[in-house]
């Protein structure tokens, strides 16, 4: 098959805001090749190694991180890992599914299992090479074994880590797709993921540990060195913790609760990190869709992320099924008492003045 030369992309948000709608509209296009929660299910080891070869990647790809064993083992799996575990011929269960089936290759074809057969030696038998050849490898052979024009990588909660995907992919471009905070911390509210997340980061910051997007908020800035680490961890941040995460019972902080205004403050955090890292884009390499946006103007504003996908990527068949994905979803946050909006809001505010909305 003949490789396919446009650069690809990457969709980043907070999560919970519309990302797996449009990697589910992406999915559907024929030349465009859908890499969904791939990152987000690796976990921080996604990004510690330098090098590393063929056996060493494929254990990266299909082990469980700590976070992903909870979320597996809870009494309510998320939406997002569509791994069919009550299927008659299920191969896996939740303990021993491997990362990249809980979504990725799911996502990509119903022939799921034989496509993870084929990949594992494929990637196994690779030489030691830095890790972005690694996960370029990986995604061009995903490519071209569709017969796709280009590779689209989609992770929750992706602005975390972004800057890192940048460095490691720096020819990539960038869809950012955000939704209003105060209803994006509702749905953060009801999310295993966001609650371990924000019990995690309680633990993380009692023993010293303080991720660059949780630095002080000041003048609706994150204030802080700005996130120019390399792509990889250090190996004594990522073993502090890993060791960190492995001590820590995920499967029973992703059963306690917060504030709602606690949600809105990680959101405002991961907006204002995310802006600065984004904002050195030249345009023609971001495009910033609005969720509310996409919901409201489907057709309109789906053809303007295809155009920036790619030239020569309209495609009228496409469209036609792709505006019948996005559906109506009322505000949740226009729900609560006065007084609980005047809270969230607040929480929200240097995230929602940066991206333009009303408080």
């Amino acid at each position: 098959m003949a490789a396919k030369r446009i650069a690809p992309v990457i969709v980043l948000s907070t999560g919970r805001c519309g990302s797996t709608m449009i990697s589910d509209v992406l999915n559907r296009h024929p030349k465009v090749l859908s890499l969904s929660e791939f990152f987000s299910f690796l976990g921080i080891r996604a990004f510690r190694k330098k090098r590393l070869d063929g056996k060493a990647m494929w254990d990266l790809c299909t082990r469980q991180s700590p976070l992903l064993r909870a979320l597996l083992t809870s009494d309510k799996i998320i939406s997002e890992i569509i791994y069919p575990f009550h299927a008659p011929q299920a191969r896996f269960s939740p303990r021993n599914l491997p990362a990249i089936l809980c979504t990725t290759l799911p996502h990509l074809t119903p022939d799921f299992d034989s496509l993870y057969d084929e990949l594992g030696p494929v990637v196994r038998a690779r030489p030691r090479e830095d890790l972005a050849d690694q996960y370029r490898f990986l995604f061009e052979w995903l490519r071209d074994r569709f017969d796709r024009d280009l590779w689209i990588e989609r992770s929750g909660a992706s602005l975390l880590f972004g800057f890192r995907l940048l460095k490691l992919f720096p020819e990539a471009r960038v869809v950012h797709i955000y939704r209003d905070g105060r209803d994006t911390a509702m749905s953060m509210n009801r999310h295993g993921a966001f609650v371990i997340l924000l019990a995690t980061l309680q633990k993380l910051r009692r023993v010293g540990l303080k991720p660059p997007y949780y630095s002080r908020i000041e003048n609706n800035t994150v204030k802080g060195p700005p996130p120019d680490a390399p792509p990889v961890y250090s190996a004594l941040e990522g073993f502090v913790q890993s060791l960190v995460l492995r001590l820590l019972d995920l499967e029973q902080m992703a059963r306690q609760e917060f504030e709602l205004e606690a949600y809105g403050e990680l959101w405002s955090r991961m907006i204002l990190f995310g802006h600065r890292y984004l904002a050195s884009l030249p345009p023609d390499r971001l495009l910033a869709l609005s969720y509310e946006d996409v919901l409201q103007h489907p057709r309109e504003k789906l053809t303007e992320l295809i155009e920036f996908v790619g030239p020569g990527l309209a495609d009228d068949v496409w469209l036609d099924e792709a505006v019948r994905i996005p559906r109506p979803n009322p505000s949740r946050y226009l729900a609560l008492e006065p007084e609980a909006q005047l809270r969230l809001t607040r929480a929200c505010a240097p995230g929602l003045e940066v991206l333009g909305y009303a408080t």
